[in-house]
């Protein structure tokens, strides 16, 4: 169980795991309304058909040409050093380096026509997070109190959690870009309460989250005697309701209990229980763990998990021998970071995510989104402001891929397309705010639908579409 001890030691434990997200679901009086609807009785293809997402975002700009649409017929300035391979579908080719899941590429959907307007990592990380651009673009501002809440704060607002502890976990986290914590990942305006509960390298330690771990010394009546004392806390904190330090601490003990009275909450975050064989198999790493664990958490009824693959864009500058570093920001040395560091592990790691899921019966009712703030540009070329010897490839946000899998999406299917440089897209564009409404509406929530802010100001969930092509085949 959880040690109550003094504040500012609470405080230091809980930044010590990682866990930079508020731990509260709120005060009364400030629970979050329900998605409005639109007055529409029809919804669009997989509506409601996912319990959980999953979320596995490769920070830092993956190389669409590198990756998922590859160009093998380019001049070699474009194609690059690597060389392509047939997949399950006839006719789609990945990068060679993606041995694992192009055998499962008759498991997933890719689409192929991503893009939006901002080239710069903290405010594209905002864009992929939120749905929405941030005021400055093609930056890297800090996170705001008055920044839009991200996907995960406001799936807490329109519909907390009943079946678990928490709405949305973010793993591996928080993103850096590299030197900055990422905006977009937080409650923003919606206040820290509405964080994400988020841990950081969740493969260190046997215990991911040591506090929560059971202790003798406490018997129940000292935990009801806990609980009393919290009642009377929560009775003067509405007193203090100005007070937002002192409301981030209340909502901090209010999560706790949470936490304390269910052990199935205990038992998701113990990686402890799986087989050594499949934590071989999900690759003994950071992002590798993350996404164990990230399946157990769904297993156990958690909403929203995000999985941050790179916890650092660019972590490869500062220490490169450190294979947990490296990030997909690869301006130069790309194809060396690719084939030797990127690529290996996320080839493992992904495939053996999406067969588990499967294996267990969880993937008809997850949505598996895999997803960076963008690509990388046609033209590969030495870039002498940063570190490396070798060619790379600049930001590029107006073509990139994502994958998407599970909750009814099509099997084997591929949307839209880019042209022969892998620079632009030739037929119908999506947008990360394409992305955000489609998990809601995956998970049975209006994307049109509105939330309020803490004064009862109306938000729309989503100014996107639902990407219904997802749904063929």
């Amino acid at each position: 169980m959880l040690r109550f001890v003094d504040a500012d030691t609470s405080r230091r434990e809980w930044l010590r795991l990682g866990g930079l997200g508020g731990l509260a679901w709120g005060l009364p009086g400030l629970m979050p309304s329900r998605a409005a609807a639109t007055g529409s009785e029809s919804h669009p293809p997989g509506f409601g058909r996912a319990k959980s997402v999953i979320v596995l975002f490769a920070s830092g700009g993956q190389s669409q040409i590198d990756t998922w649409d590859p160009k093998p017929h380019a001049p070699a300035e474009i194609r690059g050093s690597f060389t392509s391979i047939p997949t399950k579908l006839p006719g789609v080719r990945f990068c060679e380096h993606m041995p694992r899941l192009a055998k499962l590429a008759d498991r997933f959907t890719l689409v192929r026509s991503m893009s939006h307007e901002d080239v710069d990592h903290g405010s594209a990380f905002y864009l992929s997070m939120t749905g929405r651009y941030h005021r400055r673009r093609s930056a890297n501002p800090p996170p705001g109190p008055d920044d839009s809440p991200g996907y995960s704060s406001i799936l807490q607002r329109v519909r907390p959690s009943r079946s678990f502890a928490r709405t949305a976990v973010h793993l591996n986290g928080p993103a850096h870009v590299p030197n900055i914590i990422a905006p977009g990942q937080f409650g923003g305006f919606l206040g820290k309460r509405y964080d994400p509960f988020t841990l950081g390298d969740v493969s260190s330690g046997k215990i991911v989250v040591p506090g929560l771990e059971p202790h003798r010394d406490l018997p129940p009546v000292r935990a009801q005697a806990r609980r009393d004392l919290l009642s009377s806390i929560e009775s003067y904190a509405q007193t203090l309701s100005t007070d937002r330090s002192a409301m981030d601490m209340n909502s901090l003990y209010e999560q706790a209990f949470a936490m304390l009275d269910r052990p199935e909450t205990r038992d998701a975050f113990r990686l402890t229980a799986e087989p050594d064989a499949l934590r071989d198999r999900y690759g003994r790493h950071r992002s590798g763990q993350a996404c164990l664990l990230a399946r157990r958490l769904v297993e156990a009824g958690c909403p929203m998990v995000t999985v941050i693959l790179n916890h650092n864009n660019r972590g490869q500058d500062n220490t490169p021998e450190d294979r947990d570093a490296w990030g997909w920001d690869t301006h130069n040395d790309i194809f060396v970071g690719l084939r030797d560091y990127l690529l290996p592990r996320f080839d493992q790691t992904v495939s053996t995510l999406l067969q588990d899921l499967e294996q267990r019966g969880l993937l008809e009712e997850t949505l598996v989104v895999c997803m960076g703030e963008f690509g990388r540009a046609p033209l590969v070329a030495l870039e002498k402001r940063f570190a490396g010897s070798s060619p790379g490839r600049k930001h590029w946000s107006r073509a990139y891929s994502i994958m998407l899998a599970g909750a009814g999406v099509g099997r084997g299917n591929v949307v839209g397309a880019s042209d022969p440089q892998g620079a632009y897209p030739v037929d119908d564009s999506y947008g990360p705010w394409d992305v955000v409404a489609t998990m809601f509406s995956a998970l049975g929530i209006d994307p049109a639908g509105h939330y309020t802010n803490l004064v009862g100001q109306p938000f729309q969930i989503s100014e996107g579409r639902v990407i219904t092509g997802l749904y063929n085949g």
